[in-house]
């Protein structure tokens, strides 16, 4: 079983929000950090990872990252609050968790 990951970057509390989906979190929140991502991440500096969620499956990830996306903002900003209420950088914790 391959684990996928749903996350949310910020560009700073309630800012600007960038919505993904990977197989490899901590790559892939390190290339946004580096801008090694051409795009909306570089363009606007969306590089703080805010929130994730662990799923089963690629499908489950990405039907999970679509609903978020269709979400209003304010319900965003509490699916994050409720597990990151001061806004850290939970990639910190991911390194230290490796």
């Amino acid at each position: 079983m391959d684990n996928h990951y749903v996350y949310i970057l910020a560009s700073k509390r309630n800012g600007t929000l960038y919505i993904g989906v990977t197989n490899d979190l901590m790559r892939r929140v390190y290339e946004h950090k580096n801008n090694f991502v051409k795009g909306f991440t570089r363009k606007y500096g969306v590089h703080t990872l805010v929130y994730f969620e662990q799923c089963d499956s690629f499908d489950s990830a990405l039907s999970r990252e679509k609903q978020i996306k269709e979400w209003k903002r304010k319900w965003k900003l509490e699916l994050i609050e409720k597990v990151n209420p001061l806004w850290q950088d939970l990639y910190q914790e991911l390194i230290a968790g490796r």
